[in-house]
């Protein structure tokens, strides 16, 4: 089947304005580079909570989940869920920070790293991944934000 060649603004869109291509610039492999575009996203995850409330957060997770879907939807045709295409985790990081204060936030990150990295101990996550083509790459980073989004709650009430 013949496809459009992907255009640089889905490429840029894809690795999380580059983010998702460091690793693989710097030693030859994308192993990693999820967690490091999560890494860039927290702060501004966080300062859209912090200035524009939690609803601005919600709205800019269904943002990225859009543009995620049709930007990866270039390449996963030809790559699959390649380890540079890393604007699906930008969404879980968004999901998982909604509505959180710093501390709860840095624990809900790190569960949502867990929760996509692992995703057979967490119900759904892999279930999410095994959707075709750009709706698994985004999804199961959603589905795991929201393991991430719930145990920083919990800590956040406790706290």
């Amino acid at each position: 089947m013949s496809h459009a060649t992907p255009s640089a603004a889905s490429r840029i869109l894809a690795s999380w304005f580059g983010t998702g291509l460091i690793l693989g610039k710097l030693r030859g492999s994308d192993w990693g580079s999820g967690t490091v575009a999560a890494f860039f996203t927290f702060p501004l995850a966080f300062w859209v909570g912090s200035t524009w409330g939690w609803q601005a957060q919600i709205a800019g997770a269904a943002i990225l989940f859009f543009l995620g879907v049709l930007a990866t939807s270039k390449f996963t045709e030809d790559e699959g869920d390649a380890g540079w295409m890393v604007i699906d985790e930008a969404t879980g990081t968004f999901v998982a920070m909604v509505g959180l204060t710093f501390g709860p936030a840095i624990v809900a990150w790190l569960m949502f790293r867990a929760a996509d990295i692992y995703k057979n101990p967490f119900p759904g996550v892999a279930q999410a991944e095994r959707l075709p083509g750009a709706w698994g790459v985004m999804t199961d980073d959603l589905v795991a934000g929201i393991y991430g989004l719930i145990v920083g709650h919990i800590v956040q009430a406790l706290v």
